[in-house]
């Protein structure tokens, strides 16, 4: 499969958070940086370090580098976990996130999206995995159902057709998800929404 077919697994994450933003980081290259952001970068710095090691007899790998290419993604998991279990290690990947469990499936899907790399990877099942949450200091421990990877898998394409067809789409302001995001002031929703208004009210003009 050629590159431009493989998606980043953290472009699924920001797809179903907003396509636009996406589309600005992973289409355009852009990227602007908050205090979330910030923080969340210090929260993965040590998961970042490739490194492997055994805790309690739990072999832990950090930063382990992902691909599926049958589904043409790719990525690298924050920390996977391996259970010794009946003469073989059982995988299970956590993904270190800076804020709290949110009502959408990003996170989900972004976790599901690496259990798919690690069964194509070691030809087993990974049945479950974790979101370790900063503001909270809690995992979230999250079954892989057939829903969560059918989610998954719609997400993937999505996200697919929207990076090759190399279209930015339009800004659609809401306040709770604008708001907290670092590229507000590249992609100017709130501005973009007002021309669009404006240009809806001059063709309804021109119609009549």
């Amino acid at each position: 499969m050629d590159d431009e077919y493989l998606v980043p697994i953290s472009a699924l994450q920001h797809y179903l958070y907003c396509p636009r933003q996406c589309a600005l980081i992973h289409i355009e290259q852009q990227w602007t940086e908050n205090r979330q952001t910030a923080e969340g970068r210090l929260l993965h710095k040590r998961a970042d370090q490739p490194q492997s090691e055994r805790r309690k007899g739990v072999r832990v790998v950090t930063a382990m580098p992902l691909v599926d290419l049958p589904l043409g993604i790719t990525g690298v998991a924050d920390v996977v976990e391996f259970y010794p279990e009946s003469g073989v290690e059982r995988a299970f990947p956590v993904e270190y996130k800076r804020g709290r469990p949110k009502a959408h499936h990003a996170d989900e899907v972004q976790l599901c999206a690496q259990a798919l790399c690690l069964e194509t990877m070691l030809g087993q099942p990974v049945t479950s995995g974790a979101l370790f949450y900063g503001q909270t200091r809690r995992r979230n421990d999250i079954a892989f159902s057939d829903e969560l990877r059918a989610l998954t898998s719609q997400t993937i394409e999505a996200t697919r057709r929207m990076i090759l067809s190399a279209k930015t789409p339009l800004a659609d302001y809401e306040p709770k998800r604008c708001d907290g995001c670092s590229l507000i002031d590249l992609c100017q929703p709130r501005l973009l929404n007002r021309s669009r208004s404006v240009e809806h009210w001059l063709q309804s003009q021109l119609e009549d």
